[in-house]
């Protein structure tokens, strides 16, 4: 079994800054790659950003250039540091876990919200 959890998210005026963390622990092995996605309300779940084992990232381009995307292969953890904020960028976001052996498996935080207003 496999646990995800996020900590950070919260209140932050329009060009501010947070920074979200997110920890795997449990039955871990071949992660292929960690991420944030991200849900407003109305909308469907989106990718904001990944990291591969291997260090390979990717963004969505609604946030390239304000937010970086890093990762510790060792402790199995993500976070994301996420500068310039903007109204839109609310929405609970979600880590992710993503382990490949001879299947995909998935696993996700519970969510954190990052709500984004003067």
């Amino acid at each position: 079994q496999v646990q995800v959890v996020e900590s950070g998210g919260g209140l932050v005026q329009p060009g501010g800054s947070l920074r979200l963390s997110c920890a795997a622990s449990g039955d871990i092995f071949s992660v292929y790659s960690m991420g944030w996605y991200r849900q407003a309300p109305g909308n469907q779940r989106e990718l904001v950003a990944t990291i591969t084992s291997g260090g390979r990232t990717n963004y969505a381009d609604s946030v390239k250039g304000r937010f970086t995307i890093s990762g510790d292969n060792t402790k199995n953890t993500v976070d994301l540091q996420m500068n310039s904020l903007k109204p839109e960028d609310t929405a609970v976001y979600y880590c992710n876990c993503r382990i490949i052996t001879k299947d995909e498996y998935n696993y996700w935080g519970q969510g954190t919200q990052v709500t984004v207003s003067s």
